[in-house]
């Protein structure tokens, strides 16, 4: 690809990664994304589109049918509640704008497909948060904490500690006993904590509340240096 080209998918590749990076530390921190963060991306994403489009036109014009496609899938799936959050689908949404074709920074990514860019970059998202329970357990082996299956969906916290955090417990009493339970509604949990204290109980496991906006914003960055995972399995099997 020419110049041009690699200075456009670049813009998108800093544009992309900053604007997620940013959403998710607000998300962290308040668990809310800013409307704005997505429309400054659409915008970025249209205008971007524009010079592409009369500079060095488009290999295949054909993918960019997937973006109002991309944005329909989206909705449904957030309709559904199969997908995490509002903000994350907007992100997505924002995404197909962005990045509707797949880019080419010098020999990145590394890894090529047929699918839309930004179908890549949900389905690389999904397969990172799938590894979490991995990391979970990685971290809980490292400090001797090994309690199935807690150790895979967890980690120990104090009472007071957990109360402060975005956090579900992964524990409950029911007649007496301390039984595994995962991912209360968030109306109980303030009653599962006093329920805890009263009996004496001042650790127990918890899970966190990863918001997807952290691995969007890692499957965004892994989509552009390796590409399409998932394409890539199938194919190996296949």
């Amino acid at each position: 690809m020419d110049e041009i080209g690699i200075l456009l998918d670049t813009t998108r590749l800093i544009v992309g990664a900053l604007i997620l990076a940013y959403a998710s530390y607000t998300d962290i921190k308040i668990r809310k994304a800013s409307n704005m963060l997505w429309v400054v991306m659409g915008s970025i994403g249209t205008i971007l589109l524009i010079i592409q489009y009369l500079t060095i036109g488009f290999d295949n014009i054909f993918y960019l049918v997937f973006i109002p496609v991309m944005i329909g899938i989206m909705y449904v799936l957030f309709q559904l509640r199969l997908i995490f959050g509002g903000a994350d689908a907007k992100a997505i949404m924002a995404l197909a704008i962005l990045v509707p074709l797949e880019p080419s920074i010098l020999e990145f990514p590394l890894l090529n497909s047929m699918m839309p860019f930004s179908w890549i970059i949900f389905s690389n998202s999904v397969v990172l948060f799938l590894l979490l329970p991995l990391s979970l357990f990685a971290y809980n082996l490292s400090r001797r904490n090994v309690e199935f299956p807690y150790c895979f969906l967890g980690y120990r916290m104090s009472i007071k500690t957990a109360q402060k955090r975005f956090v579900w417990p992964l524990e409950k009493i029911v007649d007496g006993k301390r039984k595994f339970s995962y991912m209360p509604k968030d109306f109980d949990v303030e009653d599962e904590w006093k329920v805890f204290e009263k009996k004496g109980i001042y650790e127990i496991w918890v899970t966190p509340k990863v918001p997807f906006m952290i691995p969007l914003l890692a499957g965004f960055i892994f989509s552009f240096i390796f590409g399409d995972i998932l394409f890539y399995l199938m194919n190996l099997v296949i």
